[in-house]
């Protein structure tokens, strides 16, 4: 059977996945056989999120009546219910539904009531708690599909350090990713030397590690110097898999959803208040403008160095009428030129305009040109994938360590020439 969990949090404490491997040893303890544990995660731009917006899924061997018992008294012993934001669902099958609900909760938006629908349909035990919201992600979890996975180790901290100050060997922390890296990520930003897998947050969680196998996360945790931890989950997740991206036409977008769109650079970007870095994107059907805002660091850089007729395509959430930047692809590079008045050939000076559509004048002779003189700039931009660095990284954006997928690179050279 599948047991669904989600919406346990709030942003005072605990933590969908700290539940979820609590009932994992509850199931253990009554002999059931835990076959697969999964962390999954679904459209980060739902406003009512708290974190990450995951939800648990586990694989289980064992009676659906005990499980569903121990599922709901793990919940209610441990669930945030005081805060109004913290909506609680249960869920328990035999039979997993399919996963057109798990791409609508991750791409789109999902109600109760179609979470309670595809459940009736597979005959499926649930509970959902207060307006019953986590129905949706418990739905959506033991739906998953996960045809590209990674894997992260979620060590938690014992009950009476909670809401403490973490205690975890920043040195160490460097020192497994230097050891295990490409096979793990995310684990420090060495480019800002900045620590991204210890949480600040006032939850269960003290250090996570993320990896493409279970024995490369652990080989990495193995190297982590920290206070004494109270269990540790690995779990299969769709972190880093950009399982959240929809490749779409500009005119399409609608608010709230994650995309891969291609088209070319329509403006000169634009520094404003903050360091945010801003540009136009066109395609046939409109224009929208991309962000890299300031937490992307040295990423705004990059931006900063297109120009008008680059070809490229922009990975990230559509929101408030932009798209904040997650990944950049660039197809192919248009010709960076700097136009500066002509050179008068008499006096050898340089002339000046001579007004809108005049061309130029020489004050010194007064003789006249059509034509400016354009210089031809080199860049240093290339063509290629860029990304944000590890500390404005979205758990779902696929970091470029895992490679780009074939329908990325597909998405991004297609239909358009350089000029």
């Amino acid at each position: 059977m599948w047991i669904g969990i989600d919406d346990t949090d709030s942003p005072a404490g605990m933590c969908t996945t700290y539940i979820g491997a609590v009932l994992v040893r509850r199931l253990k303890e009554r002999g059931m056989r835990v076959r697969n544990t999964r962390l999954i995660r679904l459209n980060p731009n739902v406003i009512h999120k708290t974190r990450g917006n995951a939800a648990i899924a586990i694989e289980v061997d064992g009676d659906p009546e005990e499980a569903f018992a121990l599922t709901c008294a793990c919940v209610e012993a441990l669930a945030e219910f005081d805060d109004p934001r913290t909506n609680p669902g249960v869920v328990v099958s035999r039979v997993r539904p399919p996963p057109d609900f798990y791409y609508a909760a991750l791409r789109d938006y999902c109600t109760v009531e179609e979470a309670i629908e595809v459940l009736e349909s597979v005959g499926a035990r649930y509970r959902g708690y207060k307006n019953r919201r986590g129905l949706i992600g418990a739905t959506a979890a033991i739906a998953s599909d996960l045809s590209d996975l990674t894997y992260e180790l979620l060590a938690y901290r014992r009950r009476e350090a909670w809401g403490t100050p973490r205690k975890v060997d920043r040195q160490s922390l460097f020192y497994a990713e230097e050891r295990t890296y490409p096979h793990t990520w995310d684990t420090v930003d060495r480019e800002n030397a900045v620590v991204v897998g210890v949480p600040h947050t006032p939850d269960p969680v003290l250090f996570g590690i993320r990896g493409e196998s279970p024995a490369w996360v652990r080989e990495a945790r193995s190297f982590i110097r920290s206070e004494e931890t109270a269990c540790e989950q690995v779990y299969a997740t769709n972190q880093g898999t950009d399982a959240h991206l929809i490749p779409e036409v500009i005119g399409a977008l609608r608010e709230g959803r994650s995309y891969l769109v291609r088209g070319t650079v329509a403006g000169n970007p634009t520094t404003g208040p903050g360091g945010h870095v801003s540009f136009l994107l066109a395609d046939s059907s409109g224009e929208v403008r991309c962000m890299a805002y300031e937490p992307t660091k040295g990423f705004r850089n990059v931006v900063r160095q297109l120009v008008p007729g680059d070809v490229v395509a922009v990975a990230g959430s559509y929101k408030g009428g932009s798209i904040n930047l997650e990944k950049l692809g660039i197809a192919c590079l248009a010709e960076a030129v700097r136009i500066h008045p002509p050179v008068c050939p008499a006096c050898e000076k340089r002339m000046t305009s001579a007004g809108t559509g005049k061309g130029y004048k020489c004050r010194i002779c007064g003789a006249r040109s059509r034509e400016p003189e354009v210089e031809h700039l080199e860049r240093s931009l290339r063509p290629g994938w860029y990304e944000v660095p590890p500390t404005a990284r979205r758990h779902l954006a696929r970091p470029l360590v895992r490679g780009i997928p074939a329908w990325e690179e597909a998405y991004l050279q297609a239909g358009q020439e350089c000029r």
